[in-house]
């Protein structure tokens, strides 16, 4: 008889110490949560941006829009790139319109991008996850860095992005599905108790 062995979701340390950190996966590109309501908070968290060399700012919240309040009180160029969190698959608009801008933006060596939703568990590192692949990332890479820098990061609609690259780039039906399984398989192996984590940042 075979002993089949499952490794126990993660459950990370303090996860609320991770809601608003800018977490770098290299030297320009950072994932994060979102600004706080409260107005004085949220200027010292622009300040913090700031202090990290952050040029950009992508908000991917369907929900919510700091453009206005960070062009009023920041030097940041914010980019709005909204979508729901409600588990379904991404369109292929998302991901074309998230890179094109990212495109232009990384043209310049002189610009750091940082990605936000809400939590900063989802959609946030999901559109970073897409930045990197589409900039030369190997997806399996841009997951492990990822979750190495901010551990709360679910990064759940990475498989709809390493679809939709793959018929963007021209891959064969095979290649693509190999793409698609090696995360699935990075998943199986890097599990991550994602609601329990939602649980504690919204309590």
């Amino acid at each position: 008889m075979t002993t089949t062995f499952t490794s126990q979701p993660t459950r990370p340390t303090d996860p609320k110490h991770w809601w608003r950190t800018v977490c770098w996966v290299d030297d320009r590109l950072a994932v994060s949560g979102d600004l706080p309501a409260n107005r004085d908070r949220a200027l010292a968290q622009l300040r913090y941006w700031e202090s990290e060399g952050i040029t950009d700012v992508f908000d991917v919240r369907i929900e919510g829009n700091d453009s206005e309040f960070i062009r009023a009180n920041s030097s940041i160029t914010p980019h709005w790139v909204g979508i729901d969190d409600d588990g379904t698959r991404r369109p292929d608009s998302w991901f074309e319109q998230l890179t094109a801008r990212a495109g232009e933006v990384l043209a310049d060596p002189n610009r750091r991008l940082l990605a936000h939703c809400h939590l900063g568990a989802n959609r946030g590192p999901s559109a970073l996850f897409t930045i990197m692949i589409s900039q030369g990332w190997e997806p399996v890479d841009a997951l492990r860095a990822i979750r190495t820098a901010r551990p709360i990061a679910g990064i759940i609609y990475a498989p709809d992005a390493v679809a939709w690259w793959c018929r963007n780039s021209g891959m064969t039906a095979t290649e693509a599905a190999q793409q698609v399984a090696d995360v699935k398989a990075w998943f199986s192996r890097n599990r991550l108790d994602l609601g329990w984590v939602i649980a504690r940042l919204r309590d």
